[in-house]
């Protein structure tokens, strides 16, 4: 009886996991949060020619227009899809060249050298800032309509997010067998190669794969803007109102992706 007394009172005395003030700031900020998101639909809704009723009744209309997909137009199209392919592969490999030795010079457990390291970061944070969208407009801007100038952005777009990844993947390696080689007279390739490589090398195969993956998806947009490939294709196609050819086009770059998708994931799988 005595025991049940001391748990009851010691349970009253209990306080709560959360002050009362936490609570309301809490609620405020849900209500507050609620809100906007009702007045973003009803703004948008506001926005839109026929609101969200007109939207659903146009999917019909869509679905009209797209469906059947003119299927034979494939054969056509398979060149102008192996460029984009193409793209994405020369891209990601000049990109990966480019990205070691700036991934080294971001890292600043091996940049013994502060202004360098600063400057490279800093140059590498602003190529992650510019679109790759942004990237083909201008080259195809100097260059004209070709896949040349999809490669460049792309190349551009790639070394922004590999060094990146990489740079971030060389500061997290164990220094002892660097710090080891160094005391031994090692010299510094012979260092980056027989102790570096080693520990970074899986997971700058699995990013290059990534990028890969992202470089054929992005050359399909990239084509959009005169960059070449399916993308210059599929905007041709747009243009001229050929909406089953259109459809057409998009399963086969649907089902491409997946496949590179697919192999690139057992790779990547295979490797870590």
């Amino acid at each position: 009886m005595v025991t049940k007394q001391l748990n009851s009172k010691s349970l009253q005395k209990t306080p709560p996991i959360y002050p009362v003030k936490t609570k309301v700031q809490l609620t405020t900020i849900l209500i507050v949060v609620l809100g906007f998101y009702l007045f973003s639909m009803f703004w948008t809704q506001q926005k839109m020619v026929g609101g969200f009723g007109n939207a659903f009744s146009n999917v019909l209309v869509v679905v009209e227009k797209f469906f059947p997909p003119n299927m034979s137009v494939i054969t056509a199209v398979w060149d102008p899809m192996a460029q984009t392919i193409q793209m994405a592969i020369i891209a990601t490999t000049f990109a990966a060249i480019l990205t070691v030795p700036l991934a080294l010079l971001s890292a600043q457990n091996i940049t013994s050298i502060k202004p360098l390291y600063i400057t490279t970061r800093t140059v590498l944070n602003i190529l992650r800032t510019i679109p790759d969208l942004v990237l083909a407009v201008i080259f195809v801007g100097l260059f004209g309509v070709g896949l040349f100038p999809g490669i460049v952005a792309l190349i551009i777009f790639s070394l922004g997010i590999l060094a990146k990844l990489i740079s971030e993947t060389i500061e997290s390696v164990d220094m002892d067998p660097l710090e080891a080689m160094r005391a031994s007279g090692g010299s510094v390739i012979q260092v980056i190669f027989y102790g570096l490589v080693p520990q970074v090398l899986p997971q700058f195969t699995s990013f290059v794969l990534y990028v890969f993956e992202i470089n054929i998806r992005a050359s399909v947009v990239l084509g959009l803007v005169g960059a070449g490939g399916i993308g210059l294709v599929l905007d041709q196609q747009l243009k001229f109102y050929n909406y089953p050819n259109v459809m057409a086009i998009i399963i086969l770059i649907f089902v491409v992706v997946l496949i590179i998708e697919y192999i690139s994931n057992k790779l990547r799988e295979a490797l870590i």
